[in-house]
């Protein structure tokens, strides 16, 4: 939800409306002087986020579930249980929602990659970048490579490959 599919989608519509505008000359609208505003757009997405997580917690809050923040990991106990941060909750059911941090690979590995930053820095932008390279094939490579050309980045997609095609 914060730096995935929800913020990814109001982008991607973003970039559906640079293209509409691009094309209302083809339809006969004049559009002169349209401006986009990357600021603009990331404060509205940013805030469209925050709005959804306090519905969910809210909603997780009058469901009478306790939401506990920390590390937190099975114990061999008989019931249910695991530890958080030291303090032990048994339950019968029981949800870890881990969530998930990329990895980022050291410039001893990869000369460079402290240069570079994965998709949830995209989140983090606070102007759009006049050039960017995105590294990868998968989908979430490719859109965002879709979403920062159409809003006007010179983008490239650089993708690895085993053999000379």
């Amino acid at each position: 939800v914060n730096v995935g599919c929800v913020p990814k989608k109001v982008m991607w519509n973003t970039a559906v409306h640079a293209e509409f505008v691009h094309d209302h000359a083809d339809y006969g609208f004049e559009t002169p002087g349209v401006k986009f505003h990357w600021r603009t757009i990331k404060e509205k997405r940013d805030a469209y986020v925050q709005r959804l997580n306090d519905i969910y917690e809210n909603n997780v809050k009058k469901a009478h579930i306790d939401i506990i923040r920390g590390y937190g990991k099975f114990t061999a106990d008989p019931e249910p249980t695991i530890e958080v941060d030291g303090k032990k909750y048994t339950a019968p059911h029981i949800l870890i929602a881990t969530g998930g941090r990329p990895a980022v690979p050291s410039d001893s590995e990869i000369p460079g990659a402290s240069l570079g930053m994965t998709s949830d820095g995209f989140f983090d932008l606070e102007e759009l970048p006049r050039r960017s390279v995105v590294v990868g094939a998968g989908y979430i490579a490719v859109e965002m490579a879709g979403i920062l050309s159409t809003l006007g980045s010179k983008s490239s997609l650089l993708i690895r490959h085993d053999k000379v095609v």
